[in-house]
């Protein structure tokens, strides 16, 4: 799984320039065409996070794949994408055109909680089918926070959180789009990020550097699974329950430090995300019949 996208790296890895007041202003927001990028990016889109929100009109063939669901779309969409939901993106065909606009959290600060709002909460469907009849309603919203943008209203961008509101409330009155996935596909689907998302973790290169996600729980949440979905999937594939799998990294790790570092024991205890070092003591010698120490010993020649 690649690195969460920042906003900076989506002006500059997509745009190759930066807004001037980026991280100097009180929340970001902006708007773009879609056309104007997918030409450039067709290619299917690796699963990633983003450490913005985003919401897209989307008019062409797609297929949306997210840890347990795959969402085809066949005409156009509303889809809304929020930090916490990994996904990637299939274009099925070249033609696309429509809208979208990214904004911090920053940007919603003291006019309401964004992420309470349904469509952008993890476990529910974050891609709307648009009826022909709806299509246009919708970019004429577009349109409007396009024109605002780019004029020198004192209030425009109080204009434009209207705007984005009206959005995700007309979102929340249609309904989600329908789910396609057979169960080993999801399973296999899961099981796959999970991995990705665990291995991302490591290896552990500075004694500051920490394990952010090791309960199965941590890890579901990421997903936006239920942690016994996300038992039940590894089970299917490996075999093993998600702490047999999680524990085992961690145990790998924890040798390949003992091993290679002349860290204390304490540092990578608290690396590995031990509150007390005899917590990572008694685990390590539960995985290898070994104290850390000794094992450090037996490695010395």
């Amino acid at each position: 799984m690649n690195k969460t996208e920042t906003i900076e790296d989506f002006y500059k890895l997509k745009l190759n320039w930066m807004p001037q007041n980026l991280g100097k202003e009180m929340g970001h927001f902006n708007v773009f065409k879609l056309e104007d990028f997918v030409a450039k990016y067709a290619q299917c889109i690796p699963y990633s996070r983003k450490d913005f929100f985003k919401i897209s009109l989307i008019i062409g063939k797609n297929r949306a794949h997210y840890a347990d669901k795959t969402i085809d779309i066949d005409k156009q969409a509303l889809i809304f994408s929020n930090p916490q939901i990994p996904y990637n993106w299939e274009y099925l065909q070249e033609e696309q055109s429509g809208y979208f606009c990214i904004f911090t959290e920053a940007f919603f600060n003291q006019f309401g909680n964004i992420k309470e709002y349904p469509v952008f909460k993890p476990g529910g469907n974050p891609v709307f089918l648009i009826e022909d009849e709806d299509l246009e309603p919708i970019k004429t919203i577009y349109l409007k926070i396009c024109r605002e943008i780019e004029s020198d209203y004192l209030y425009k961008y109080d204009a434009i959180r209207a705007l984005v509101l009206e959005l995700i409330h007309l979102a929340q009155r249609m309904q989600p789009a329908e789910v396609f996935y057979t169960h080993q596909n999801a399973a296999t689907r899961i099981s796959s990020v999970f991995m990705e998302l665990l291995e991302r973790q490591f290896p552990i290169e500075s004694p500051f550097q920490q394990m952010k996600f090791r309960s199965p729980t941590d890890f579901a949440d990421q997903l936006a699974v239920h942690v016994n979905h996300l038992n039940r999937a590894l089970k299917d594939i490996t075999g093993k329950t998600t702490s047999q799998v999680i524990a085992e990294r961690i145990a790998q790790e924890a040798k390949a430090l003992l091993k290679h570092t002349d860290w204390q024991i304490a540092e990578i205890s608290t690396c590995l995300g031990f509150e007390e070092s005899p917590h990572f003591i008694n685990f390590f010698k539960k995985h290898t019949q070994l104290t850390p120490k000794a094992f450090r010993s037996a490695q010395v020649v």
